[in-house]
């Protein structure tokens, strides 16, 4: 029995070795993101609706400092909203509802949990859903 254990164990020490051995070790080819810096490039439609324009306003004033700058997300804050993640057929516009309302457990993003955003009325996420949408279409995400 005492045998088979550490037959076992020693086993599993050397595969582990194994595997951290053959890592690659190649960590010049992707620099370190700056904290604060924006995690997507985003196009900006040449023109927004009228209700894309309410929704950037309450957008800039509410959720620019952790979703960034025209949705593209800012590293070590929060993840970026024009991206396929957020397409329409994985998080619908009530998800963005239920997100400001109840807040996110995080799931998807290394950033933590969203917290319940107070102050945004239901019109208010509305329009910046309409402002989102507007961006990922501009960025190829439907």
């Amino acid at each position: 029995m005492n045998k088979s254990i550490l037959l076992v164990a020693g086993a599993a020490v050397l595969g582990a070795t194994a595997y951290a051995t053959l890592l690659p070790n190649d960590t010049t080819s992707k620099p370190t993101p700056q904290r604060g810096a924006p995690i997507a490039a985003v196009t900006v439609p040449e023109t927004l609706s009228d209700m894309a324009q309410i929704g950037k306003r309450a957008f800039d004033g509410t959720c620019v400092t952790c979703h960034g700058n025209d949705a593209a997300g800012v590293e070590g804050a929060g993840p970026p909203l024009v991206h396929v993640i957020y397409e329409p057929s994985h998080h619908g516009d009530m998800a963005f509802q239920m997100a400001v309302q109840r807040g996110v457990q995080a799931h998807h993003w290394r950033f933590g949990n969203m917290p319940v955003q107070s102050g945004l009325t239901t019109g208010d996420v509305k329009a910046i859903v309409a402002y989102i949408r507007e961006l990922q279409r501009a960025n190829g995400i439907n």
